[in-house]
């Protein structure tokens, strides 16, 4: 079982990383060295579970698991209590060889051979994975210059674009989303309130110039999602913000899942979110 997580405090997966750790399954972790301090890291360390931390100004800000080489979970949720319990979330689960193989190239990448950030060279087996007819595109930053792909598309969006970001400082996506509000596509958004106060450079006041339908959150705790959905039908998501540190410096990973019902399962989380702005 492999584990690169930004941050680690939920006694819950601890516990159970622990206990496989004792069953003789082989658990490697890394995590961004800021929060290896903490008091759980440290008992998987004491149980004698290998860490790495990145050690860096960039952050290894990736949330995921590959379980068995044939299984990967992923998604926008830190293994905390807050990230479980309070915060805005997302996390799925995909079995595929093909797709465990992606994830554990990555992560051998910083587990093994120690590079982070812009030092990792774009390796990533099988960019595009299919699993039962869905087409999945695999990214991650900074390695694959995700934000060129992402821009292209929104560009290519028709009729909607519905999104949910932690944090939206990248210029290229905010410009490309505008651009296509303005020839007639649809956009509603919601932005964390915290991020959209504190940021320097978020694209929500120029959403709000442009007259688009795009809100701050109203959830106590943090609207953690990096979600945007196209045309009901394209879902972008994962660790990675839309923001120029996502694209340059952090580790990240990203998937284009193209399914009409897993994007009706976004948009309805969507739809949640936003409702409790209004």
């Amino acid at each position: 079982m492999d584990v690169a997580i930004y941050s680690l405090s939920l006694n819950s997966i601890r516990d159970a990383l622990i206990h496989a750790h004792e069953r003789g399954v082989q658990v490697r972790m890394v995590m961004e060295s800021d929060n290896l301090d903490r008091s759980d890291p440290q008992k998987l360390k004491d149980a004698g579970i290998p860490i790495l931390g990145d050690r860096r100004e960039g952050l290894m800000h990736d949330k995921f698991v590959v379980i068995d080489k044939s299984e990967v979970w992923m998604g926008s949720m830190n293994f905390t209590d807050s990230g479980a319990y309070t915060d805005n979330n997302n996390l799925i689960r995909i079995r595929s060889v093909k797709m465990a193989e992606n994830y554990t190239k990555e992560f051998e990448e910083m587990f093994t051979d120690d590079k982070f950030g812009a030092d990792v060279v774009p390796e990533t087996p099988n960019p595009r994975v299919t699993i039962d007819g869905t087409p999945i595109d695999v990214y991650f930053s900074p390695d694959d210059g995700v934000q060129a792909s992402f821009v292209e598309l929104v560009e290519n969006a028709q009729e909607s674009i519905y999104f949910m970001a932690f944090s939206f400082t990248a210029d290229a996506i905010g410009e490309a989303v505008r651009n296509r509000a303005a020839d007639g596509v649809t956009v509603a958004g919601v932005m964390e309130t915290d991020q959209v106060n504190s940021n320097i450079g978020t694209e929500f006041d120029l959403f709000s110039q442009a007259g688009l339908d795009v809100y701050q959150d109203a959830n106590p705790g943090q609207m953690h999602h990096k979600v945007m959905i196209i045309d009901q039908n394209v879902v972008i998501f994962g660790s990675y913000n839309f923001t120029n540190s996502a694209e340059t410096r952090n580790d990240e990973n990203l998937l284009v899942i193209y399914n009409a019902d897993i994007a009706a399962q976004f948009i309805v989380e969507f739809q949640r979110v936003y409702a409790l702005t209004r």
